[in-house]
């Protein structure tokens, strides 16, 4: 019976698989090509083949083909439950439980002892990879079909609003919750040599899937409008960055962000890690007052950060009442008002003094913690060998935190890479202020969508490197990604 039972369903799965291979391979012809639609016909073929292959490791007994079945069959339940939730027919609800019985048959203990344990192999790989793919993939897309359809139900019921808001609130994060249950209870089914392969994806895998999602593709969506012109219609090549590399407007980009990126940092990581050290020999009370005062710029936006000092710059003629906290200073000691904002090129360090105003605080809080964990021994033992406080300084405390300082710098030399906020909200990016980030923004609103990207992707590739410098610094100091 056991041996009848699996013969039946590697048959059905050849069937099923070739009908939909010579089915997709039809549409590709134009024999159902208005019915199915290009892609849905190679989906057709794709799938049809991989149930094809599946189907007849099953009738030969291989371990991998047991557990392609079952993703497959999982697959198909969970894509079902979807139609049948937003309205599907009978035939799809009973679909869905010819694929529930096949899950259970297969996960019956004597039937997976019918599929002798193999080696590890390519095919084993490509199933194990497969099906953490298919997890991470599936769980996210389940959710968002389900949460759907209770959000168009809710929107179009008549009941109380509050009562609306505590279902949606009970469906959204129980039903997720009871998706990721049922998923883990369903892996915890699997033999442990498969158990141990896929439990971590039903919980990593969705978050990276989502992430991919969000990041890589539109990435890669970027990449591919930065080959276009204005409209994105016509293929230029590598016009837009040719165009970014040698246009006036972006090497004045260049030039500014470079000062950013140098001054910023080493200004914001300096000062922090001299109020840190500074703070850390008062008083408790005073340590806890003074580091409170510095990290609250943190707690302001970066336009309004430049709104604030957009007052402190301000500028009236001579004679007239200075609104400006600056100029209202130079002219009550008899000095002459300015525009600051104006004065080429200084106006760029006006505005770097706004960024190590709001980043002082987060290099002053971390490096504030690395310097309260230099062991107390070794300090004592630097001063009982002579060694004055700037000696300890600067040849014990600095060398012990060197990752951390390191950490700090390149966390805030991204910020400064990508600044925008303080320059839009301040000049504009006029008077030889502008940074790369605001040309991007000017492109994108006179839709020249490819410069724009282009412009994107040179800045996207002017980060990377700094973030994989941080994270391999983080690497050497903890084991989290060892």
């Amino acid at each position: 019976m056991k041996r009848l039972g699996i013969t039946a369903i590697g048959v059905l799965q050849c069937l099923l698989g070739g009908l939909n291979v010579v089915f997709g391979i039809l549409s590709i012809l134009n024999v159902f090509f208005g019915e199915v639609g290009l892609f849905w016909a190679i989906l057709l073929i794709v799938s049809g083949a991989l149930i094809l292959i599946a189907g007849i490791g099953m009738l030969s007994r291989q371990d991998w083909a047991w557990i392609s079945t079952l993703i497959i069959q999982g697959l198909n339940a969970l894509a079902l439950a979807v139609f049948v939730i937003t309205g599907g027919s009978l035939w799809l609800g009973l679909s869905l439980l010819f694929s529930i019985v096949i899950i259970y048959y297969l996960l019956k203990p004597e039937v997976q002892e019918a599929f002798p344990q193999e080696e590890e192999g390519v095919l084993s790989w490509v199933t194990t990879n497969l099906g953490r793919l298919l997890l991470a993939l599936f769980i996210p897309l389940l959710a968002f079909a389900v949460l759907l359809r209770a959000f168009i139900f809710l929107r179009d019921s008549a009941a109380p609003k509050w009562i609306i808001a505590i279902v949606a609130i009970f469906w959204g994060v129980g039903g997720v919750a009871l998706l990721f249950v049922l998923a883990n209870w369903l892996i915890e089914q699997l033999p442990a040599r498969w158990k141990s392969r896929l439990t971590p994806f039903v919980f990593i895998g969705p978050g990276m899937a989502i992430l991919a999602w969000y990041l890589f593709v539109p990435t890669l969506r970027t990449l591919w409008l930065s080959l276009f012109g204005p409209e994105s219609k016509v293929f230029i090549w590598l016009e837009n960055y040719v165009y970014a590399f040698t246009n006036e407007g972006m090497r004045i980009s260049f030039r500014n962000n470079l000062l950013w990126l140098v001054l910023g940092t080493v200004g914001c990581v300096c000062l922090g890690l001299l109020i840190a050290v500074l703070a850390d020999r008062t008083a408790p009370w005073f340590e806890t007052l003074i580091k409170s005062l510095i990290f609250m710029p943190m707690a302001i936006s970066l336009v309004g950060a430049g709104v604030i000092w957009l007052f402190v710059y301000a500028f009236r003629p001579a004679g007239a009442s200075q609104i400006g906290l600056l100029n209202a200073i130079v002219t009550g000691l008899g000095g002459d008002p300015q525009a600051w904002t104006f004065i080429q090129p200084w106006n760029n360090f006006f505005l770097i003094l706004i960024m190590i105003w709001m980043q002082t605080g987060f290099a002053m809080v971390i490096l504030s913690a690395a310097i309260k964990g230099v062991p107390y021994d070794l300090l004592e033992a630097g001063r009982i060998d002579g060694a004055n406080e700037i000696q300890i300084f600067f040849r014990i405390i600095i060398p012990y935190i060197r990752g951390t300082i390191v950490t700090v710098a390149t966390s805030i030399a991204l910020v400064t890479l990508k600044v925008f906020d303080i320059v839009r909200a301040m000049t504009g990016g006029r008077f030889g202020t502008d940074v790369i980030a605001n040309q991007q923004y000017e492109m994108f609103r006179v839709q020249d969508y490819g410069k724009s990207s282009a412009i994107a992707i040179v800045l996207l590739l002017a980060v990377i490197p700094i973030i994989w410098f941080n994270l391999r610094q983080f690497a050497q100091q903890t084991e989290a990604f060892r």
